[in-house]
């Protein structure tokens, strides 16, 4: 994608990957908003390969043709993906099999019955979380304070907590985060993880500065003590998949079941999206597909709705994309995620108060 001085651009021309996220070139002084990737999956417990999702989302971006009807060419402001932190990268291959072995021991034995080494693995590896989300809060902070605008792409579902984290801080609890998934995420902890991807909104909530609202969007596939966790707490809402699609197959429009979860959200927003919110098919190879979710254009209309009410939107992940670990020239769950990616930034720019 060529772009010259004035801030318009060919759209019949891709560039490569190599140039920078979606062939656009820029550097992240220049950049309005910044990406933080997270490839990091240690805790995930059916499917692997998420920690490949920033790289398969890159790999796929120049895909795009990245002209959007009826917003401005907000790609021009600057959108920059960072390297991803070696540290991070580290413990993701150091604690993936300490994980695995803990996972291994408790399918077979159903749980960890004081083995020692195991006992230590898992110590580990919660401490390896702890770390990298003190890492992602440290980068926050330093791009905030920069000025940037803050985004994630994960890696599993647990890779956002940090983000999470400085955003709630640094507007002590007054925003609401929609969450759109196919699951709670509200486990206390899930096979002794402490950090588990199925714990996130369950950390979250527990945070000092937690955000006033949590609104759960597209959920379908729980235990009994999350459901029960979610209906007694009471900055929680959730829209089970199962009641959007009655209240459509009973004729109500979608429009106005987005209006409907819209309103329980305060003025500022934060978006935490796992792809397996949306439909199977557009995410075949997600760690925990689910049957049932949102379409893309439903999502896609849910952002645009929201931004169109007035909310503002101060952060956003994108989580659990992993690409076809049996075709790596399959680029169709990159391809997916670089389109949603696209969309979550471009209203998110649109939402800013200079937009």
């Amino acid at each position: 994608m060529d772009i010259d001085r004035t801030g318009t651009y060919d759209p019949s021309l891709t560039g490569s990957a190599d140039d920078g996220i979606y062939g656009i070139p820029g550097t992240l002084d220049d950049a309005s908003l910044v990406y933080i990737p997270v490839p990091w999956e240690v805790t995930t417990s059916y499917g692997k390969g998420t920690a490949m999702g920033p790289e398969a989302i890159r790999k796929a971006s120049p895909q795009l043709d990245l002209y959007l009807r009826g917003l401005p060419n907000h790609f021009e402001k600057g959108f920059y993906l960072l390297p991803p932190e070696p540290e991070i990268v580290e413990l993701n291959s150091l604690c993936g099999p300490l994980a695995a072995a803990i996972q291994n021991h408790l399918e077979q034995h159903g749980s960890l019955d004081g083995n020692a080494e195991l006992m230590q693995a898992l110590e580990d590896v919660n401490r390896a979380s702890k770390r990298v989300n003190e890492l992602i809060y440290d980068r926050c902070r330093a791009l905030d304070t920069d000025g940037k605008l803050l985004a994630l792409i994960g890696g599993d579902h647990s890779s956002p907590l940090g983000q999470i984290h400085y955003l709630c801080d640094r507007y002590n609890g007054n925003l609401g985060l929609l969450h759109i998934d196919a699951h709670h995420d509200l486990r206390d902890r899930y096979q002794g993880f402490t950090g588990s991807h199925a714990s996130i909104m369950r950390n979250v909530i527990a945070l000092n500065s937690a955000p006033s609202r949590l609104v759960q969007v597209g959920i379908r596939d729980f235990s009994k003590e999350e459901c029960a966790y979610a209906e007694q707490h009471p900055a929680i809402d959730v829209f089970y998949d199962d009641d959007m699609k009655e209240r459509l197959y009973e004729g109500e429009p979608f429009a106005a079941i987005a209006d409907s979860i819209i309103e329980r959200l305060p003025e500022k927003v934060y978006i935490s999206f796992d792809i397996d919110g949306l439909k199977p098919d557009l995410c075949p190879h997600t760690g925990t597909p689910v049957s049932g979710g949102l379409e893309f254009e439903q999502a896609r209309f849910l952002l645009k709705r929201l931004v169109q009410s007035g909310r503002r939107i101060v952060g956003f992940d994108l989580c659990e994309v992993a690409p076809n670990p049996h075709a790596p020239e399959d680029e169709w769950d990159g391809n997916v995620g670089a389109r949603l990616l696209f969309l979550l930034s471009s209203w998110m720019m649109e939402s800013q108060p200079n937009a």
